[in-house]
């Protein structure tokens, strides 16, 4: 005769690993501060690509204004300016990124502990 919550436990445990599990996995395999680390390296390198890029399009689209300018333009505090406006942006940047990075690892966890009490029912049947 076949248990029908054993069979209804064990579609949802595929539907699951099929779904869920795969992604989930991955956040498993790491202690809470070696993912969150990881997240935030990538972030940093993400963010100062980004702001380079950013200071990039910034200084073509203005060029003939900054040649012109050049020799009048305290370069020095022009310098100073913009790492001020790095450090701020890179800043709010991984302060986001940490905050997700821990919402995404607890809810990680959270769903790897529910799969393993269903795992258990399981073994109970």
């Amino acid at each position: 005769m076949i248990n029908e919550d054993k069979v209804i436990l064990m579609t949802k445990l595929a539907s699951y690993e099929q779904r869920e599990g795969k992604r989930f996995n991955a956040v498993a395999g790491y202690f809470r501060t070696d993912y969150i680390s990881s997240q935030l390296m990538r972030s940093f390198i993400a963010g100062t690509l980004a702001f380079l890029a950013i200071i990039g399009v910034f200084l073509f689209y203005n060029f003939e204004v900054i040649m012109e300018d050049i020799y009048n333009t305290d370069l020095l505090s022009f310098g100073k300016k913009v790492a001020y406006i790095y450090l701020i942006c890179m800043g709010v940047y991984l302060l986001f990124s940490y905050i997700l990075a821990i919402y995404r690892y607890n809810k990680a966890r959270g769903s790897i502990r529910s799969y393993y009490a269903n795992l258990k029912k399981l073994e109970k049947y």
